[in-house]
């Protein structure tokens, strides 16, 4: 029988010198990078983000863990759909094996968590999914933005209230984190754009290579349908036409 989530918590806070409360927070990827760390030593932990917030950047860590793994000939599949959703049950199986994993195979040699990761800070959010942010509500995200008083609207307030400084304060601040979501969203929309892109030429490359040969490949064809297909009532706007014909 695996350890509890306790226990296994508390094992994974001594040895990495972090402080998650919970089990999901090991959906960043960042615990599972170190861990693998702590018996190899080779893990690039400077690459390794141990306060992610946002999915594109677990992605990126679980990258870097699925790196480790192919070069260590450790054949054990990373179910990363499921685990950068932070759900508790996917995670506590993953660290489970993580640790029956690390009991077989730590030397007992001795481990800098914190020198390895250069002091990088590790506060994970303890209630975590990637992140969005709260819609329709007037509540703070943030612990000390109480909504006292949320009874009185923001516009009829007492002479002297603070509560309309506090009321501005808390929509900057879901500004300022729904900023840095869409900002996230953007870089991983472009992100797996270039990714596409790149197919894309190669895909072209290697058929114009096959037609002046003139031969043919059905596979890269069907790769440049899928491409190239579109949802049903989906209109390619006149400019964005213009401009690949001219690339």
């Amino acid at each position: 029988m695996g350890e509890s989530r306790t226990e296994l918590l508390a094992w994974l806070n001594d040895l990495l010198q972090i402080n998650y409360t919970k089990v999901e927070q090991c959906g960043t990827g960042g615990a599972y990078c170190q861990i693998m760390d702590s018996i190899f030593g080779d893990v690039p932990m400077t690459r390794v983000k141990m306060n992610a917030k946002h999915e594109y950047e677990f992605i990126a860590n679980f990258k870097i863990l699925q790196n480790v793994f192919r070069a260590h000939k450790v054949e054990k599949p990373i179910p990363v759909e499921k685990l950068v959703k932070c759900k508790m049950q996917d995670n506590l199986e993953f660290l489970q094996w993580s640790k029956r994993f690390w009991d077989t195979n730590y030397g007992g040699q001795g481990y800098d968590p914190v020198g390895r990761r250069r002091g990088a800070p590790t506060d994970t959010p303890a209630t975590i999914a990637p992140l969005a942010p709260s819609r329709g509500s007037g509540g703070n995200l943030h612990a000390g933005g109480a909504r006292a008083g949320g009874r009185t609207p923001v516009t009829g307030h007492r002479a002297g209230s603070t509560q309309p400084n506090e009321a501005v304060q808390n929509l900057q601040a879901q500004l300022r984190e729904m900023n840095v979501h869409l900002e996230g969203l953007e870089k991983e929309r472009d992100f797996y754009f270039a990714k596409l892109r790149d197919i894309e030429i190669l895909v072209q490359q290697q058929l114009e290579v096959l037609q002046a040969e003139e031969k043919d490949d059905p596979v890269l064809r069907d790769i440049q349908k899928i491409l190239y297909s579109t949802e049903d009532g989906f209109e390619v706007p006149e400019q964005a036409v213009d401009e690949e014909e001219t690339f």
